[in-house]
């Protein structure tokens, strides 16, 4: 990170000279390398992003093996450095050596004099996370009704009709008191819905079809068989962990190890989403600041969006707008600009693109849609994108007066960290160490809807065989044959005291429901 309060020397090629003028910020920045002209790396052109820009976003993106895991390696280190807490998803498993010192080489030596950079082995302050403690990590994990009927339909793929179904059940167990905190709470409300015993409630409630809390339990059900009761229950993670500093005042970068649930790519994508709602939720308005709280990386980010619902991306594009006034920024990282949708990526103003391959027409086309959203430059960007090197990027981002810089070809700075894993022996000891190992490692299972609706089955009174049997009533007329209608959830959902009833926030059911967002709940500390 450094100050730049002086304006560069011209090098006697004015498109280099542009460049330098446009990345010539007064503030402190995070250094990204030397810009590039014709295969030639100028030292007095450094391309920087002002840290006062980071709560504006960006994309890190670019065809697997260009450099994009490097690239957060780098900017984590040197936000660590500035006092800014970073979170990075590591779903390879190869970021955790930024908390090793880097092993010098030829190679490093030889990119550090091209582009007029010094460069020291820095290991920095990590606690590394896993989700429900699958993998080497502390455990993450998040209650059900914290997860909230959103991010939980997304996860088991309902549709429209059975996620609205579930967030009456969620109404119901929060008006209840039924508290959601695993999957076999949840799985014990809906089969309480669907039996003889809950009917009254249902009646109460808007009514459950059998069919629909069937398809729901199914999803639980295989859901659970593939093991993810770890990743829900307490004690739940408190998100404000990730906005700590060490001791000597930089950064904690939170690294959370994915490699053991890369079989379930919807489950960590949606959890990342759960971290940002919680983190939306709980930090206060700030506005812009210095320097940002937390520095988000979303790896992956394509998986987040496949098989998403409009009101899905919905959601995630008003995260996405309105948490940079909380002081968060959050960099998209996957393979292409493609990946991420236009009213997501319209909000991305930093953008840093390694190489992407043009293979097949689908790829071409995604080519000359990333070069449209670049302004002008001197470079050839269809030709360039394409053939890009290793560890070399096109960078535009914003100016510390919200203008967009000079697209500059930039060969990057290495990381000062390991550029391969930290040893096992080495993240365990961190892991450890860490003060919030005793926090979380602990699984606890408290009363909650599955123990309170079993108590209440046990206390019902068993019926007297004795007992004569009660008079039979006169039958109930027969209605008339009918066609087949529409469950009472589709019905509660289309009428207009349900529309009216979400749009009241002043109402207890309209909190509950909409509770934020995603249909989060806070944390009741």
């Amino acid at each position: 990170m450094t100050d730049n309060t002086t304006a560069p020397a011209s090098s006697g090629n004015a498109q280099i000279d542009d460049i330098a003028m446009g990345y010539a910020f007064d503030g402190a920045a995070l250094e990204f390398g030397a810009a590039v002209v014709d295969n030639t790396a100028y030292p007095s052109a450094k391309v920087r992003i002002p840290l006062a820009v980071l709560n504006r976003h960006g994309l890190v993106a670019g065809a697997t093996g260009t450099g994009k895991t490097k690239t957060l390696q780098l900017m984590a280190e040197q936000l660590s450095a500035a006092g800014v807490p970073t979170f990075l998803a590591d779903i390879k498993g190869d970021i955790s050596g930024i908390a090793s010192p880097g092993a010098s080489n030829d190679k490093i030596a030889a990119r550090a004099k091209d582009i007029g950079e010094e460069w020291t082995a820095t290991a920095y302050p990590t606690e590394f996370y896993s989700l429900g403690g699958l993998g080497n990590g502390i455990p993450i994990r998040a209650t059900i009704t914290s997860f909230g009927p959103t991010l939980l339909s997304k996860v088991l793929g309902l549709n429209d009709t059975q996620e609205s179904s579930l967030g009456l059940v969620f109404h119901y167990a929060d008006s209840k008191g039924l508290s959601l905190l695993d999957l076999k709470d949840l799985r014990a409300v809906i089969q309480y819905l669907a039996s003889d015993e809950g009917k009254a409630d249902l009646k109460n409630l808007g009514g459950l079809s059998s069919s629909t809390a069937g398809v729901i339990l199914r999803e639980l059900i295989t859901f659970s068989d593939q093991g993810a009761d770890v990743f829900f229950g307490e004690p739940e993670f408190d998100t404000a962990d990730l906005l700590r500093t060490s001791a000597d005042g930089r950064g904690i970068v939170s690294c959370l190890e994915l490699p053991a649930v890369q079989d379930k790519p919807a489950l960590f994508s949606t959890f990342l989403m759960w971290l940002l709602a919680d983190l939306f939720h709980d930090l206060p308005e700030v506005g812009d600041l210095d320097k940002p709280k937390l520095v988000f990386f979303f790896d992956e980010a394509h998986l987040l969006f496949d098989g998403a619902s409009k009101d899905f991306q919905t959601a995630i594009e008003q995260t996405v707008r309105l948490i940079r006034s909380k002081g968060v920024g959050i960099f998209f990282v996957t393979q292409s600009p493609k990946d991420v949708p236009t009213d997501v990526l319209a909000q991305l103003s930093n953008r840093v693109q390694h190489a992407l391959r043009a293979f097949t027409p689908d790829d071409a086309k995604a080519l000359k849609a990333a070069v449209s959203t670049y302004p002008k430059s001197g470079y050839d960007l269809e030709s360039l994108l394409t053939s890009l090197g290793i560890g070399e990027a096109v960078i535009t981002v914003l100016s510390e007066t919200g203008a967009p810089t000079p697209v500059a070809w930039t060969r990057m700075r290495a990381p000062q960290s390991l550029m391969a894993p930290s040893t096992d022996d080495t993240i365990k000891g961190i892991i450890s160490a860490s003060p919030l190992n005793a926090k979380y490692s602990t699984a606890v299972d408290r009363e909650s809807a599955y123990e309170m609706l079993n108590a209440r089955l046990n206390a019902a009174p068993a019926p007297d065989p004795t007992a004569a049997p009660p008079a039979s009533a006169a039958p109930a007329p027969q209605p008339r044959a009918q066609k087949e209608q529409p469950g009472m959830v589709e019905q509660v959902i289309r009428s207009s005291a349900f529309k009216s009833m979400l749009r009241s926030a002043g109402t207890v059911v309209g909190r509950e429901i909409t509770r934020s967002i995603f249909g989060t709940a806070s944390r009741r500390r």
